[in-house]
């Protein structure tokens, strides 16, 4: 088999495979990275790796696989804007956490979102009671979204920070 052949097969496995990997295991999470975060995506790197270039260590090697993983980026992004169920699947969708100063506990609860961080949002962009808070949502990216109920309404963002394995319970 011609050994850039090969790369490109490899590369496309492991494309794939971390696409699907980020999808099941939460990308929400990825938002804002820790040092855990951090050490995680260096070690995946370094252990696909091999997988993607085999014994193949050339700088053209090296290129091809980088290559082939920016033109299936692009592929992927044409094909996620054609076929919008494809695009659901891959991508969620924002998620309402309060509406009109009224908590939906069940959404926080699923997203493992606590009250103190609900309320670390709330602090960040000057609102203080969840009475205040018009509407409230967790982005794609991560981020919480605050529209205060003031009647100059302004929408601000916060970052979420990862969950911890001791949760708070939403109060």
């Amino acid at each position: 088999m011609n050994p850039y052949l090969d790369i490109i097969i490899r590369s496309t496995a492991v494309y794939l495979f971390m696409v699907i990997a980020l999808r099941v295991f939460g990308k929400k999470e990825l938002s804002q990275l820790n040092t855990a975060d951090v050490i995680l995506i260096l070690l995946i790197s370094n252990s696909v790796q091999n997988a993607m270039v085999g014994s193949n260590t050339t700088l053209w090697g090296g290129l091809a696989a980088a290559t082939v993983l920016f033109i299936i980026n692009f592929i992927l992004k044409k094909v996620l804007f054609k076929y919008k169920k494809l695009n659901d699947f891959m991508f969620q969708k924002p998620q309402i956490l309060i509406h009109n100063g009224n908590l939906d506990f069940n959404i926080l609860s699923e997203l493992s979102i606590t009250s103190d961080e609900l309320k670390e949002a709330m602090r960040e962009h000057g609102v203080e009671h969840f009475s205040d808070v018009k509407l409230a949502m967790l982005e794609v990216d991560g981020n919480i979204s605050i529209i205060s109920g003031e009647k100059n309404l302004r929408q601000t963002h916060y970052k979420r920070k990862r969950a911890h394995k001791n949760l708070n319970r939403i109060n």
